[in-house]
């Protein structure tokens, strides 16, 4: 299993200053774009924004079908040896209309809160679909999973919750595996500095409390973060492998996504057949 941040989806809101402030004079002179030097986005070139703002003004949000179409097929064709299930982190855009194109193409739905599961599912998701792995329990989290979502601890205490209300039920664990990567230290949600997840070194307190209210852990779930080195997630996918390995009766491993998607000119993008290539032989 495998859910993906599909970030081709870019929110911008466009706003040009006409003047910027010259640090040498006291006088303000009005520059032109072509005496500055602009970074240029793969997905809307200035002078389309510029078009944008004063056809529809501002703030506007922007997408692009077409890329987004492309960024999921890539993702549905990572390579697997036993089954891929991509899902799409709602958090990154949680819009109807791309809610329903995804699920169109066979996409399935990660969630950070209740709200989101509701809204996946106005949207016409089955809760089937729906995978939920919140910091905090939503206050209808019961009812929810009565809707028959999925559900990943992401602690000790929810896991705790989890059993107390559903006795030998079946969940998911999210655990940190010890190392994080993120395209800057905001979006790294993994290592000693991250509250996310499960700390991997208390594997057995997840066993104990499993044990205790006959829990069936079905899925690990680990996450690094978002714009991460794909060098550093291949080499946790290894280590998630290994933890899956202390659970016999788990079925799911789900890798995280956030790779990184070039949105500027000089941007490189993850390359998804590459990193998934050593994954699948392991």
């Amino acid at each position: 299993m495998l859910w993906l941040r599909i970030l081709s989806t870019i929110c911008i809101a466009l706003s040009v200053n006409s003047f910027l402030r010259h640090h040498f004079s006291a006088v303000r002179k009005p520059l032109s774009m072509s005496s500055i030097e602009a970074e240029t986005s793969k997905f809307l070139h200035y002078s389309i924004a510029s078009e944008i703002r004063e056809n529809f003004k501002t703030p506007i949000y922007v997408y692009d079908e077409k890329s987004l179409i492309s960024q999921a097929e890539k993702a549905l064709s990572f390579p697997n040896l036993y089954g891929l299930r991509v899902r799409f982190a709602m958090k990154a855009c949680p819009n109807a209309a791309i809610l329903k194109l995804f699920k169109k193409m066979g996409v399935n739905f990660d969630a950070s809160s209740g709200y989101e599961v509701l809204r996946a599912v106005k949207a016409g998701v089955s809760p089937s679909c729906i995978s939920l792995s919140s910091q905090e329990l939503p206050a209808n989290f019961e009812e929810l999973i009565k809707m028959g979502i999925e559900f990943n601890a992401c602690s000790l205490n929810q896991l705790e919750t989890f059993g107390r209300l559903f006795p030998g039920g079946s969940c998911g664990v999210r655990f940190n595996p010890g190392k994080g990567s993120g395209g800057t230290g905001k979006t790294n949600v993994g290592g000693s500095s991250s509250s996310f997840g499960i700390w991997h070194e208390l594997k057995e307190q997840v066993k104990a409390i499993a044990a205790q209210h006959k829990i069936n852990i079905a899925r690990i779930h680990t996450h690094i973060g978002s714009g991460s080195d794909p060098d550093i997630w291949l080499n946790v996918s290894l280590l998630s492998l290994n933890l899956v390995r202390e659970f016999p009766n788990v079925v799911t491993l789900n890798l995280g996504g956030g790779f990184k998607v070039g949105r500027m000119s000089y941007e490189k993008s993850t390359d998804l057949s590459v990193v998934g290539a050593p994954v699948m032989e392991s």
